[in-house]
């Protein structure tokens, strides 16, 4: 059975950092692709960054310069790691994993796996 854990979630003040985890089991993450998303209060869920099986990694333009994507495939473990937070980045925070083609990885249908979602929250 397949699963992914999401930890690392709180509470910080503009300008703070956190740091993600995604801990996956069932599969062999080293062959999949493997994304962070988000979904803000009364909006739909977005890609945030996501990183291929050969490495390559993606962004979204609004996180750019303060996120880096991670991944330790011996510990089957995804990071995010997030700098210099701002109040727009308070979302549910989830890692998803899959068989992406096409570039898309910030599609969300893409992806096959999904964790149950980690809360940050970034006050002014």
């Amino acid at each position: 059975q397949v699963q992914l854990v999401e930890s690392g979630g709180g509470s910080v003040q503009a300008g703070g950092s956190l740091r993600l985890s995604c801990v996956t089991s069932g599969y062999t993450s080293g062959r999949v692709s493997m994304a962070w998303f988000r979904r803000a209060p009364g909006k739909e869920r977005e890609g945030v960054a996501g990183i291929y099986s050969d490495g390559r990694v993606n962004y979204a333009d609004s996180v750019k310069g303060r996120f880096t994507i991670s991944k330790d495939n011996a510990k089957n473990t995804l990071y995010l790691q997030m700098n210099s937070l701002k109040p727009e980045d308070t979302a549910l925070y989830y890692c998803a994993a899959g068989w992406v083609y096409g570039g898309r990885w910030y599609d969300q249908y893409a992806y096959n796996y999904w964790g149950q979602g980690t809360q940050v929250t970034v006050s002014s």
